[in-house]
């Protein structure tokens, strides 16, 4: 199958073609015609299985056969990050076409608010937002929905996970019932359930089951106390020549620690956090796409929605919380048939939900000794697992119960 039998607009096809878009992703394939149908959709996909241009496609297609000075599309995103990334893929997709859309998001000056609000009135066709931005939009009373087609949520999951379940709500009040609504979600939690029911209208379902990790990434952990991670950091690091590194943290003080660090070995890294000011970020991903240093100390902010290709090591200095999480961090190498390294520090108290990664995994993930002069580790033993084993961190092969 290729997207000509799906038979988009002709300038849209000629953007696909362009862009070097061969055949459809399975979920492109499942929910494509469904939009074009105009039918509701609910989507489970995860990161990186082309879920955007599975909704954009179609809703360009149908642009590209109107002209209009309203806003046509509304299209609602958990972090600024993936609201530029969205707004860059129309951009590419709409290369030919006369469709127009603008990234609204929290984070910039006065100035950045304004432009929002001229893009606003003007009826740009396609609008991506955070909730809390486009709340303020809202509560200002300029935002004209009255010719609204299209709602898109996409990771909705992620939305409802960091409190936006009322911003959502209160948006759609101000949108046309008559509307097509799409929910684009990695998983799929009583809640969405909830949520698509207060929503939608007989939505039609589609699932792409979360995929494991592929299987050119290679996965290994380390036992390890909060106390011997930044030295286990330096030992994995120094001397290495990779050219493109993401550490992943769970707090925004732990990546600014990292970056301080790693900078006195001589490193060049730098961090992506909420403390700074949103062209700061851009600026800081911007240059490690173009491999101006080689490391990235980030907050999970960084584990979803971000295409950063050929990153040669991701390192979960903090583990994460589940097994999403988990194969969305990894993810971010070892992509396009490319091969790549993903390690995590487990301490005393990530032994529980690891376990319950390596379930999901079905396979137990190899657990390396620390180097000699960091001591020993805390003990992992699996109760019931793959392989009953017991491993302490100690520089020695596994021990067999």
């Amino acid at each position: 199958m290729t997207f000509h039998d799906f038979k988009l607009h002709s300038s849209l096809l000629e953007a696909i073609d362009s862009i070097g878009f061969n055949t459809p992703t399975p979920i492109q394939e499942k929910t494509i015609p469904h939009i074009l149908e105009n039918k509701d959709l609910i989507a489970c996909a995860q990161t990186g299985t082309g879920k955007t241009a599975a909704y954009l496609l179609p809703i360009l297609d149908k642009l590209s056969a109107q002209s209009s000075n309203n806003i046509n599309t509304l299209v609602i995103v958990p972090t600024r990050e993936l609201a530029l990334q969205i707004d860059q893929q129309v951009q590419a997709l709409a290369y030919f076409t006369n469709s127009s859309s603008y990234a609204i998001y929290g984070g910039g000056d006065g100035a950045s608010f304004d432009l929002e609000k001229r893009a606003i009135k003007s009826g740009v066709d396609i609008v991506i937002a955070t909730p809390g931005r486009l709340t303020s939009h809202i509560n200002l009373g300029y935002f004209n929905f009255s010719q609204l087609k299209h709602l898109v949520l996409d990771e909705a999951d992620k939305m409802l996970e960091m409190g936006f379940y009322e911003d959502i709500m209160r948006i759609v009040s101000f949108l046309p019932k008559q509307r097509q609504t799409l929910m684009f979600s990695a998983t799929m939690p009583h809640k969405i359930r909830q949520l698509a029911k207060d929503i939608m209208n007989k939505p039609e379902e589609v699932s792409i089951s979360v995929s494991k990790p592929a299987e050119s990434i290679i996965q290994v952990a380390y036992l390890a106390y909060d106390s011997q991670k930044l030295e286990l950091t330096k030992s994995l690091l120094h001397g290495k020549n990779m050219q493109s590194v993401i550490i992943f943290s769970s707090t925004k003080s732990g990546v600014k620690k990292l970056e301080e660090e790693l900078r006195k070995l001589g490193l060049t890294a730098k961090s992506i956090h909420s403390d700074l000011e949103q062209q700061e970020r851009e600026k800081v991903l911007i240059e490690f796409k173009n491999r101006q240093f080689q490391i990235l100390a980030a907050t999970d902010i960084l584990s979803r929605g971000i295409d950063i290709k050929d990153i040669d090591l991701v390192i979960n200095f903090d583990a994460p919380s589940d097994a999403e999480d988990y194969v969305h961090r990894i993810g971010r190498t070892g992509r396009a048939e490319t091969s790549g390294v993903a390690i995590t520090f487990i301490n005393e108290k990530d032994v529980e939900k690891f376990m319950r990664i390596e379930k999901f995994l079905q396979k137990e993930i190899t657990k390396i000794a620390l180097p000699f002069e960091l001591g020993e580790g805390p003990e992992y033993i699996i109760k019931a697992g793959l392989n009953k084993s017991k491993f302490s961190g100690k520089r020695r092969p596994f021990k067999q119960k």
